[in-house]
């Protein structure tokens, strides 16, 4: 039986942490007071764009890195601008998958305002746009039109409850084939969606995902950018409600004791990388199926409508009782990966264009949603 990551390292230390009685036992079982506020409080705004926007804080987004800011600027625009300090240059030095996440938030953005029976006219790059970096010029100006004609999105029913599943699924539980083509028709902006729960193909992915965890693992920039934004303990994600979150009582014990710390993650003699890297294998291990996206092309705007339509992917999934985690490091562009990505190509893609998405899908526990920034946090004026 595989463990989820939790199980795995309560072992961290060579035996089980029993958190002490008394004041210990408060500590270590208490949540993060502020950072899942933003999941509580969508949608209590007055003011249309903030209400949209109090939604779109809630899209998918590589490393929770949330790299977004807007301005409000008038009266009925919005300014959507990549934060600069927030991007992956290690794992995604073209800031492809940063510029997903951006699309799926104007796409969160879109379906909000539609809610309330506002259309939103999009803008992209209205400055211009640099294929190999995002950069200060904006992103896309938003305005927003009373438009009583729009049609609210059935999708939007499921924002508040969607989450990426990061653990181990239930292996003896398929996913019916017939819920792919239910997946496929929530996806609009021009991406072209793929998907297989065939057995071979489930033996086939979840060997090439697991050797792509591995050179990411075993590669150490790679690896040291995302337990540089490892959250470990309520404290913390409270005080940086983004990154790699780690919370609950047994990381509260772990933290504690001093047994789960990013020098010891990043140390590979160290009992706490080798349970994190066996908690990240059993996820791969026990994928039931997968789905991915393609674009003909690989501009900005293919990335943009490519974020857009994995959020109404992950939407379609949530309604459908799946789960799902985004897999993505075989489309990752830096040399070490190279041979995969080529191969994931030849095989999602071999009449050519980008994958742009690829995740697992299957049944697992229910997970918490992941911390937000609040919404002030994110505006700022130019």
């Amino acid at each position: 039986m595989a463990l989820s990551r939790r199980k795995t390292l309560a072992l961290v230390g060579g035996g089980v942490i029993v958190a002490a009685a008394g004041a210990t036992a408060y500590t270590v079982t208490r949540q993060p007071e502020t950072a899942l506020n933003p999941w509580k409080t969508a949608g209590s705004q007055d003011e249309i764009r903030r209400k949209a926007l109090s939604f779109a804080l809630l899209a998918p987004n590589p490393h929770n890195r949330q790299p977004w800011l807007v301005d409000l600027a008038g009266e009925d625009q919005v300014v959507l601008y990549a934060d600069l300090q927030r991007l992956l240059p290690e794992t995604d030095p073209y800031s492809r998958q940063i510029t997903l996440g951006l699309g799926g938030f104007l796409e969160l953005m879109r379906m909000a305002a539609a809610q309330d029976g506002y259309r939103v006219e999009l803008s992209l790059f209205p400055e211009g746009e640099n294929p190999a970096a995002l950069d200060q010029r904006p992103v896309a100006r938003a305005v927003f039109r009373a438009d009583p004609g729009v049609q609210p999105d059935p999708l939007f029913a499921h924002v508040l409850a969607r989450r990426s599943l990061k653990e181990p699924y239930d292996t003896a539980r398929p996913v019916p084939a017939d819920v792919l083509p239910v997946i496929a028709a929530s996806v609009n902006s021009g991406s072209r969606f793929g998907g297989s729960v065939a057995q071979d193909d489930i033996g086939q992915f979840r060997g090439l995902t697991r050797e792509a965890l591995r050179i990411e693992l075993e590669t150490p920039r790679t690896y040291k950018e995302s337990v540089d934004v490892f959250r470990i303990g309520r404290r913390e994600v409270d005080a940086n409600p983004d990154g790699i979150d780690f919370t609950g009582p047994l990381f509260e014990t772990l933290r504690l004791f001093g047994l789960f710390t990013r020098a010891q993650a990043l140390d590979p003699a160290s009992s706490a990388y080798q349970a994190g890297v066996e908690a990240v294998f059993a996820n791969a291990d026990t994928a039931m199926g997968h789905v991915w996206l393609v674009t003909a092309a690989n501009t900005r705007r293919d990335q943009i409508a490519a974020g857009a339509d994995w959020l109404r992917v992950n939407l379609a999934l949530t309604g459908a009782g799946v789960g799902t985690q985004p897999l993505s490091q075989a489309l990752q562009e830096y040399p070490e990966m190279a041979a995969l990505y080529a191969d994931i190509h030849k095989r999602l893609a071999p009449g050519g264009g980008t994958v742009q998405m690829f995740a697992r899908i299957g049944y697992g526990p229910a997970a918490e949603p992941s911390p937000r920034w609040p919404l002030e946090k994110k505006i700022v004026e130019t």
